[in-house]
């Protein structure tokens, strides 16, 4: 078989999926095996991304919210040189190896975010799309594109199910973030079946309800019409845009390809051997890329190398232009930050009288606002309430990029995500809600946890003393099931100085959430030495 270099480099992803997968005896074939295309289209010719700094602070930012695909994500680092190897593919969803069975941040290099629950990789994209946005508006300037990347999600009918998705994608229509671009990896279908037994509606038009372009491939394996949609996607900068790629789940086994069970089973090894003689692959050997492939993937990495380097140049030139920008970037980025409210007086300020603890918090924040410049948050429509609006530093909406505060309706599953990434892309994130409704938070939270990223969470209403609205919004049982979730630290302080001490550990925290639990009630000022 005469193929394209191109050609053999989705095909070699393909067969270090199946490989590693095979070697595992365990895992998720269909979705890599599908998907093989979209991700070196995107990541090869598309993505602006550096395997030798996978931390480059304009990086374009690929999340994979099918993260039981992680074998496609593991494979394309592999390619690209972000230091896996084929010994670390080998040992795939084994204890203590780089490649566990689902991606985990902070553990894999090249790994944007913990990827479990379907649909939180959607929404934590559209947090990260947020930071984008709200950095570009402060920060950039013309001919200084300093904050300019795309934020990329890949996931499939599964995240599109979830309902922690639409909430997160009808916000992201509201805020027309245009550079979030959502490749729906559309095979229709899951575990039990063809999705027509649970879900059969027209998501385009969903949507397009939402505020999104959209924009459909109808052949998975066609990469010249999947660039082209992520170029007609980059060219609309008033809405995010969602692409349609209609593939086939376990493409190129001839015994498994479009069937349910190509998705979380190993082919066999009888399969894999037919998968790599359907696909032309010049070798039955495990984990076998000809060189002639890893010297073209090295050729692609080197793009992102020299996309680096320019923005090296223009961000030193930068400094020099905007002296006091560059000054807000660093405090940004500067995750110590709150520590000067230690010994700042004025934090530690209170009157003796009696005071609920919500409204000590809402004090705080607004003390904390100016140490801390990236602090940013809101509630889920609940402000008033919760006493977390920061006066003087505006509201973020799709005309006002740069406000701090952020409104996120309605929808605490979403907004538990959304803080995530906006964590993930360096900003200090608040959020808030009524106790009794932290249940609605806590997948997401277990996330941040498992991330170590230092989200606050503000609950406030934390007594059965609210029972006027009746046992619905008495929270009973919720203290103790966050407080069993580990590396989640949780306070309920009980006067202004615990207060003030419990956000100060919040704001500076570096590798853990921390929930504030918080009175609607005026607690008395206990007796008690001076600070």
């Amino acid at each position: 078989m005469n193929q394209s270099i191109e050609d053999q480099a989705v095909n070699a992803i393909r067969v270090l999926s199946a490989d590693a997968v095979e070697k595992a005896k365990s895992g998720h074939p269909g979705l890599p095996l599908g998907a093989a295309a979209i991700a070196y289209e995107l990541w090869g010719r598309h993505m602006d991304h550096n395997a030798k700094n996978p931390l480059w602070e304009n990086r374009d930012r690929f999340v994979l919210s099918g993260g039981h695909g992680s074998v496609l994500l593991y494979s394309l680092l592999h390619l690209f040189g972000y230091g896996l190897t084929k010994d670390d593919l080998a040992h795939f969803r084994q204890e203590n190896s780089l490649t566990p069975g689902h991606p985990e941040y902070g553990h894999t290099p090249g790994v944007e975010a913990t990827t479990g629950p379907l649909g939180a990789g959607m929404a934590m994209a559209v947090g990260m799309a947020m930071a984008q946005a709200h950095l570009a508006a402060v920060f950039n300037r013309p001919d200084f594109p300093v904050a300019d990347h795309y934020t990329y999600v890949l996931g499939g009918d599964g995240c599109m199910m979830e309902g922690i998705s639409s909430e997160a994608f009808s916000l992201a229509g509201t805020l027309g973030l245009g550079k979030l671009i959502v490749l729906y990896d559309s095979n229709r279908i899951s575990i039990e079946g063809s999705t027509d037994i649970a879900f059969t509606e027209h998501v385009q038009k969903r949507m397009e309800a939402f505020g999104f372009q959209t924009i459909t491939v109808e052949d998975g394996n066609d990469r010249e019409a999947i660039g082209a949609a992520i170029e007609a996607a980059k060219a609309d900068r008033q809405h995010p845009s969602f692409i349609t790629v209609k593939t086939r789940i376990g493409y190129g086994c001839p015994e498994k390809e479009g069937k349910a069970s190509a998705h979380g089973e190993p082919l066999g090894e009888g399969n894999v051997v037919a998968l790599k003689r359907n696909l032309g692959w010049e070798s039955m050997e495990g984990f076998y890329v000809p060189d002639r492939v890893y010297e073209h993937y090295r050729s692609l990495a080197a793009r992102g190398e020299e996309k680096e380097e320019k923005w090296n140049i223009m961000f030193r030139e930068y400094r020099k232009v905007y002296p006091e920008l560059a000054e807000l970037w660093d405090r940004y980025h500067d995750r110590e930050a709150g520590k000067k409210a230690w010994d700042d007086p004025e934090y530690w300020a209170f009157d003796r009288k009696p005071e609920a603890t919500r409204n000590l918090s809402g004090v705080l924040i607004n003390r904390l606002k100016d140490m801390v410049p990236s602090m940013i948050g809101g509630a889920a429509d609940l402000a008033p309430s919760t006493k977390t609006y920061m006066k003087g530093v505006g509201d973020f909406s799709r005309t006002d990029y740069t406000g701090r505060n952020l409104h996120f309706g309605v929808r605490e599953q979403a907004m538990s995500a959304i803080a995530n990434g906006l964590a993930l892309c360096g900003l200090r994130p608040f959020v808030s809600t009524f106790f009794v409704f932290s249940d609605y938070t806590k997948p997401m939270a277990r996330l941040s946890a498992l991330m170590k990223l230092p989200v606050t969470y503000v609950f406030t209403h934390d007594s059965i003393g609210v029972g006027e609205d009746g046992p619905t919004h008495e929270p009973v049982e919720q203290l103790a099931m966050l407080r069993a979730m580990p590396n989640f630290h949780v306070f309920r302080p009980a006067d202004a100085v615990e207060t003030g001490a419990a956000w100060y550990y919040a704001i500076t925290a570096q590798t853990a959430p921390t929930a504030l639990v918080l009175t609607r009630q005026p607690l008395p000022w206990p007796e008690r030495g001076s600070m």
